[in-house]
This record gives structure tokens, C-alpha cells and sequence, in this order.
């Protein structure tokens, strides 16, 4: 196993936030703490659900898919608030990341501004694809634009239905696992722009699509004002298409020698979201620092 690349020091993370960091690097199965959990008197979000299928003329015609958007108590139109886009929508939703209750509990103490979360399935393909069901690889492993794009031309505006949020990149994330996870990062690769955070948990840069490139890109080319959090495990996958803790060590030291501002956290976790939800609240504030 690689050894762990260091994280740059990082003036503005708590002792409490680093200790938490630290605790969740020694256990197989680290535990989320009270952040996760509701708390008396403190407001809850609410959250829409919708159904998006994709324009005639857009990126995936037909493709269609659930949204959950949530919308922080705090949130006043007349103030933008802070975007936060997740892809697999359901793995983020309850356990073991419990996002809008972090949300909840972390917007009403004033440690992040009012994010409005935008959680994003994959596209269910129309039922005459025969023998293809998911669009989820070609969305999420796909070096390209295309993803984006949708986020950007398509979603967005019927995510947010006239609700008023930043248009400062170092405002707006994107998160995911796993495939989600490249996804996320190369959302922000693509257009910085609009998108100045990244968040990736366990992610795929490996062979699935081509997205092993990843490290020697951000090598060969100036950086980028992307803010990225990198998260795996010892136990993750080792399969076909590659080895998920070497391409994980491999871009966190990309990330390094290309001096972008970056965390990467490695415990000894598989492929599941036990490790990044434990440090999920832990990771906000670092993100939104």
C-alpha cells in the first residue's frame, strides 16, 4: 500500500475537526458524531422531490431521473446561498451520511452559509434501450463536459425554481462517490467557473472510462481554482479497471505537486461511504472554510 500522502497544514481547521479527522484514519468503521445526529431546537430543511427527463435537444433527450432539493430554514432570497450539488442522491439522503441533518445542524450554529443541496440520481434510460437501464457510467465516468453541462443548461433551473444562489465558483460544490466521486471532480475540472469544490468520496479515477488520466492531467497543466477533498480506504476495490487507493494516492499527490489547495483523507475503510459520512460535518467546514 502506497504510503498516505500528507495534507498541506491547514490554519483554519479546528483541534476538534482535526482529532475527528485523525480518529476516523484508525478504525474499519468510524462512527458519525452528534453533527449527524438531530439536535433539539434546531430547524429543519425542507425538501422537494421531483422528476427531471431531459430536454429535446439537450445533453440526454429523454434520460429521466428523481431530484431531491433541500432548501435550508435560514435560506432568504434576497441573500444567495450557497449551491451544493450531490450525485447518487439516495446514498447521501440517510445512513450513513445523513447530509441534510448536517446541513441543518451546521447552517443554524453559523459554521457553513445557507447551502441550498441539490441530490441527483443517475438517468434512467427510456425503456426501449434494450438491455440498458442506467445512463449512470456514460454520465459519471465520462470525460467530458456532458455532465456538466446537463447540471448547468438543464437541471439547475428546475432544481433551484427561481430560488436565489451564488454565482461564485468558491460558493458552488460538487459532490459524489465513487463514480459519483470523478464525477464531481471532473464537473469542476471542466468548468471551474462554476464549480470551485469538490468533494469525492472513495472515487473511481481509474480505467472505467478513461478517468485513470486524471493525475497526469493535473501534473501537466497549471492548476485550476478548485478546493478538492479526497477520500478512500486500504480495503477499497482492486478490480479490472484498477487499483481504487493507488489512483486515489495517486491524485492526492498529483494534487500536491501541483500546489492546489486540497485535503485527502485515507483510513481503512472499503468502498462505502462509512468513512466519509463519520467526517462528513468534519469535511463541510473544511470545504467552506
Amino acid at each position: 500500500m502506497p504510503l498516505t500522502i500528507p495534507n498541506p497544514p491547514t490554519a483554519e481547521t479546528t483541534p476538534e475537526d482535526e482529532a475527528a479527522f485523525a480518529a476516523a484514519r484508525e478504525v474499519e468503521d468510524p462512527r458519525p458524531g452528534p453533527d449527524s445526529q438531530r439536535q433539539d431546537g434546531v430547524p429543519e430543511g425542507a425538501i422537494r422531490t421531483f422528476r427531471h427527463t431531459g430536454e429535446a435537444g439537450g445533453v440526454w433527450p429523454g434520460v429521466a431521473r428523481d431530484v431531491h432539493v433541500y432548501t435550508p430554514a435560514q435560506y432568504e432570497p434576497a441573500a444567495p446561498g450557497n449551491l451544493l450539488v450531490v450525485q447518487d442522491a439516495r446514498l447521501y439522503l440517510g445512513e450513513p451520511v445523513f447530509a441534510p441533518i448536517v446541513l441543518d445542524n451546521l447552517i443554524a450554529r453559523g459554521d457553513i452559509p445557507p447551502t441550498i443541496a441539490v441530490f441527483v440520481e443517475p438517468g434512467d434510460l427510456p425503456s426501449d434501450d434494450a438491455g440498458q437501464h442506467s445512463n449512470r457510467s456514460r454520465e459519471y465516468d465520462t470525460l467530458s463536459d456532458d455532465y456538466v453541462r446537463f447540471v448547468i443548461e438543464e437541471l439547475l433551473s428546475a432544481a433551484l425554481d427561481g430560488a436565489s444562489v451564488s454565482d461564485d465558483p468558491s460558493r458552488r460544490a460538487m459532490m459524489g462517490m465513487s463514480s459519483g466521486g470523478i464525477c464531481a471532480f471532473n464537473a469542476a475540472w471542466e468548468r471551474p467557473d462554476q464549480f470551485g469544490r469538490v468533494v469525492s468520496h472513495v472515487g473511481s479515477f481509474t480505467n472505467i472510462r478513461g478517468g485513470h488520466v486524471f493525475p497526469s492531467l493535473i501534473r501537466a497543466r497549471t492548476a485550476k481554482p478548485i478546493r478538492v477533498f479526497v477520500q478512500d480506504g486500504a480495503a477499497d476495490v482492486d478490480l479490472e479497471w484498477g487499483n481504487w487507493p493507488v489512483a486515489n494516492h495517486d491524485m492526492a499527490a498529483a494534487l500536491k505537486f501541483r500546489g492546489y489547495d486540497y485535503r485527502f483523507e485515507f483510513g481503512l475503510g472499503a468502498h462505502d461511504l462509512r468513512h466519509g459520512g463519520a467526517i462528513f460535518p468534519q469535511t463541510l467546514r473544511w470545504m467552506w472554510r
